[in-house]
């Protein structure tokens, strides 16, 4: 399905752009290691099954090419797809992210927005803007990107979070009729649900 292929393209991309920006290394300032990003069978009251997992292929490819990151000591990638019901051709919640240490949490979510809109056949519809959910224990920030292939057009929101252990783009895209729910302020509260369900202790 080129919609979700490309979805996860998308996402892959931004933190991918985000991470390998080759600097001079630095060994001090590192936050201790105590969460990790895991992909459970399902999230959100299980109305999304995981359809699709590339942390094995695209993760060991993005785990390789930041390892000389100088503010990130990166663990583990992680690329999944999830979709509706279990049935890709309604739609994708793609999630690309990593756990491990990283200093610069604000600039890691900042960064990886921006790139996803710059990727090739992307367009930004709204840009990047803070609109974390009250009570929330990381700042998430959204956009809305218009995506376009010769047979289809999709508009859709992405956000990120970054903390000191943890960073994920969540993309939501709805294929058919209709597109995915555009309002950022729910999509940020979606993207606080899914952190809640994939960001567990580590051990």
């Amino acid at each position: 399905m080129i919609g979700i292929t490309g979805g996860v393209f998308v996402v892959v991309m931004a933190i991918l752009l985000t991470v390998v920006v080759i600097r001079a290394k630095a060994e001090s300032g590192f936050p201790e290691a105590r969460l990790a990003l895991v992909l459970p069978r399902t999230m959100l009251d299980a109305r999304y099954e995981l359809t699709k997992d590339l942390s094995d292929t695209l993760g060991r490819k993005l785990e390789k090419d930041s390892t000389d990151v100088w503010d990130a000591k990166v663990t583990h990638f992680v690329v999944a797809r999830y979709s509706p019901g279990g049935d890709p051709t309604k739609g994708a919640l793609s999630i690309t992210g990593f756990y491990g240490r990283f200093k610069n949490a604000d600039e890691t979510r900042t960064m990886a927005l921006k790139r996803d809109g710059e990727a090739d056949g992307v367009a930004v519809d709204v840009p990047p803007r803070d609109v974390t959910p009250a009570g929330s224990p990381v700042r998430i920030s959204c956009e809305v990107l218009i995506r376009k292939r010769p047979t289809l057009t999709l508009t859709y929101p992405v956000c990120a979070w970054a903390d000191g252990n943890t960073s994920a783009l969540l993309a939501n895209m709805t294929f058919g009729a209709m597109n995915a729910d555009l309002d950022l302020k729910s999509a940020a509260r979606t993207t606080l649900r899914v952190r809640s369900e994939t960001v567990k202790p580590l051990g």
